[in-house]
């Protein structure tokens, strides 16, 4: 269809012209004659100032999640992260664990933390003595002073799968936990790697036994029941 009819006055169509042009020019608030007045002002892309800003927005969601865990450990609340270390990480935890279960959690955690750390640094076995039984604690001290010279590196996972507790007396208490050391690296007294990856590097599935004694949860047993078959 034809917009004018044939032989419309020349006057008409240009003056329906210049109603067309305000019409496209209008919504863009770009259409000038020549002056800058109605321009656009968009900024220029700067490369260092984008990855500045991506930086500070990661560091504050960094801040936020470090406070968050923070806060919530403060009111009570135990998480995976809050129970984490930088080399001693916490991948998950059950759910909805009552009171008593979640203090032999935190009680787990703290002696596996304690004694990963021994076998990091190869120091420090007196800080595992309050959180094992005499036997629990010999056999530890016995495979330290067994064990070469040297360090241990990287990072090892654990996923607590159950805390169980049992009605029977005295009180005793499972952790069962999916180990996975596949991260470890370990070197002698002269800096040579000396890892084993079919005892080293590996995952674990193994049952911890807690027990109460002297008025806190002590590490009494551990029962390794499957090799690289859990997850994390």
């Amino acid at each position: 269809m034809r917009r004018f009819p044939i032989g419309s006055p020349r006057w008409v169509r240009a003056a329906a012209g210049v109603v067309v042009l305000l019409l496209v020019c209008g919504p863009l608030v770009a259409c000038s004659s020549g002056s800058d007045e109605g321009s656009l002002d968009i900024p220029t892309y700067d490369p260092e100032a984008w990855a500045s800003a991506e930086a500070s927005e990661s560091a504050a969601a960094a801040e936020a999640s470090a406070s968050a865990a923070a806060s919530a450990e403060a009111a009570g609340v135990v998480t995976a992260e809050s129970l984490s270390t930088e080399r001693h990480v916490i991948t998950s935890i059950p759910e909805d664990l009552d009171e008593k279960q979640t203090e032999i959690l935190k009680a787990f955690v703290h002696y596996d933390e304690v004694t990963w750390n021994i076998w990091f640094t190869r120091t420090g076995i007196e800080d595992a003595q309050p959180l094992m039984t005499a036997e629990a604690y010999q056999r530890l001290k016995n495979n330290v002073d067994q064990t070469v010279a040297g360090h241990t590196d990287g990072t090892v996972r654990i996923a607590v799968t159950s805390v169980l507790t049992s009605p029977y007396s005295p009180p005793k208490a499972t952790v069962q936990v999916c180990d996975d050391q596949t991260d470890l690296v370990k070197y002698d007294a002269d800096g040579n790697d000396i890892s084993n990856p079919e005892t080293l590097q590996v995952r674990y599935e193994i049952v911890v036994t807690m027990v109460y004694e002297d008025g806190t949860w002590k590490e009494a047993a551990e029962e390794r029941l499957s090799t690289n078959e859990c997850t994390v």
